[in-house]
């Protein structure tokens, strides 16, 4: 009948039957099973599902971090955040003063807000979202090809060991652009808008390319990412003073980096000679020295104590006995050294049998011979102080990484090259250390190891820290001469230049 009510007692009973309460809540259950089933299937659909969870524990090889790393670079993760890098095309002179003015926006907020400004951590870094032809391409060109040991430089290395020896570009920038809680450093985090960054890093791999790809494809990636990145109103406001640069191997971006040399440079070492940078390029106040890859097994505390018996050998020394520059040294130390007691000198040699056989000999010398390179660095400085060797420096020209925070007299020993040549001296030299000293070099060089075993995530206190550290200390000097820059008229005389040309010298201490 229409209009006809029932009455509210009959509803209440009705629906309060378990007869008539079962299909439905069965019902519902079953509907909200396949709203999920069918929306986790849309969605795989759309997006393969993400890598599994990198694994707390940090990652010290190269190889296997690179390839969890490259597994978590989905196409889905590229653009996981906006990004307002200019399109290089697009900007003009009017684009670099409306950015100047965010700058001086953010800037005097953070004055105004932050007591501690501009000397607070963390650091604020930007990272340039560039064309994967500058970054992920070149890791997979690496990636695919790292097996061909054949690949060898004119003086027979390895190309693809000589890459990660030099591998700090990848290390920093895995780190930098990985999610904020899979990070453990707390100094420094990423920005993602401009204005807000005290330093901006360039993320192009110019040592990867540089050994790997054609010359005169190489050169003309040079030239377009060099064009990319001065094309950016960041680099114009500033002339790139607040731009880091990795270009950790002295070939890397050679042809073209001249015209970058305001940027900070992350580099090996700082030869004063002219033979790998031209006058004003480099200086301890722009730039940073970053340690090698170390090419052994971290010797830790347990292997340190097992070895300390083992260790019967004086002085060790394998690797390349001829180099060019500098490296001549090498040739006279051997002349001097092969065949004494106590001492053993070898040739080196690539692969796995090369590095078992180089960390072998470190894990029984109390000392590793340490002398220069083709240019004042050598990575067999790193590889001893993770194996425990006392570092033993014939390296006159010789710049250290961090030695803003480490005090290195307290874990090597330095000795003039015109002292170690001398008929005898070197070897008098080492067995008058006291063993007292030798015990403290050693207990210090436990301690310190730490510093220079690169990791992805980056550890607290690992070399990736350290440079943050040390950045941090230039921000204020950038910030200087870039307004400073901005302000002075093209007549004046007092542009201020900062250009640390003096060399290292260094001298044989006395035992303590």
């Amino acid at each position: 009948m229409a209009g006809k009510h029932l009455p509210p007692s009959f509803l209440h009973r009705r629906f309060r039957s378990p007869v008539v309460l079962f299909p439905i809540l069965l019902l519902l259950l079953l509907l909200l099973f396949a709203y999920l089933f069918f929306s986790s299937l849309s969605a795989s659909s759309r997006d393969p599902a993400p890598p599994a969870s990198r694994s707390a524990k940090p990652e010290t090889s190269f190889l296997i971090s690179l390839e969890r790393f490259l597994a978590h670079r989905s196409p889905s993760a590229l653009s996981r955040h906006p990004d307002d890098t200019a399109t290089p095309a697009a900007d003009d002179d009017g684009g670099v003063g409306k950015f100047d003015d965010s700058v001086f926006a953010s800037e005097s907020e953070r004055l105004r807000g932050d007591p501690l400004y501009p000397l607070d951590l963390p650091l604020r870094v930007y990272v340039y979202e560039m064309p994967r032809k500058f970054t992920d391409d070149l890791l997979l060109l690496f990636w695919n090809t790292y097996r061909e040991t054949f690949n060898l430089t004119s003086n027979g290395s390895p190309v693809h060991r000589l890459i990660e020896q030099h591998s700090i570009d990848y290390w920093l920038w895995a780190d930098l652009i990985a999610p904020q809680s899979d990070r453990l450093l707390k100094n420094v985090v990423r920005v993602h808008r401009q204005e807000e960054a005290d330093l901006f890093y360039i993320p192009f791999f110019t040592t990867i390319s540089f050994f790997l790809m054609e010359k005169q494809q190489c050169k003309a990636l040079y030239r377009e990412a060099l064009k990319w990145v001065t094309d950016q109103p960041a680099w114009k406001r500033s002339e790139g003073r607040d731009h880091i640069l990795p270009v950790h191997h002295p070939w890397s971006f050679k042809s073209v980096r001249r015209n970058m040399k305001n940027a900070i440079w992350l580099l090996p070492d700082m030869d004063s000679t002219g033979n790998w940078y031209k006058p004003g390029q480099v200086s301890l106040e722009k730039d940073l020295i970053l340690p090698y890859a170390p090419n052994v097994d971290l010797c830790d505390a347990k292997c340190l104590s097992d070895s300390q018996a083992k260790r019967t050998t004086l002085l060790f020394f394998r690797g390349r006995l001829k180099r060019n520059a500098g490296g001549k040294i090498r040739a006279k130390l051997v002349a001097e050294l092969s065949g004494a007691e106590g001492v053993v000198i070898e040739e080196g040699t690539a692969g796995d049998a090369g590095k078992a056989a180089a960390q072998s000999g470190m894990r029984s010398s109390v000392f590793c011979l340490s002398p220069a390179g083709d240019t004042p660095s050598s990575a067999r400085l790193f590889d001893a102080i993770v194996s425990g060797c006392i570092p033993v420096i014939v390296s006159d020209e010789l710049e250290l990484p961090f030695e803003g925070i480490l005090d290195y007299r307290k874990i090597v020993l330095f000795v003039s090259s015109s002292d170690a040549v001398q008929p005898g001296w070197l070897l008098t030299y080492l067995r008058n250390v006291s063993t007292a000293q030798v015990r403290r070099l050693q207990s210090n060089l436990a301690k310190h190891s730490r510093h220079f075993i690169y990791s992805n995530p980056a550890k607290p206190l690992g070399p990736e820290d350290l440079v943050w550290r040390m950045m941090a200390g230039k921000v204020v000097n950038i910030k200087l001469h870039t307004r400073r820059s901005q302000r002075v008229v093209k007549e004046s005389r007092s542009i201020c230049t900062c250009d640390c040309r003096q060399a290292n010298i260094t001298s044989s201490m006395s035992l303590q």
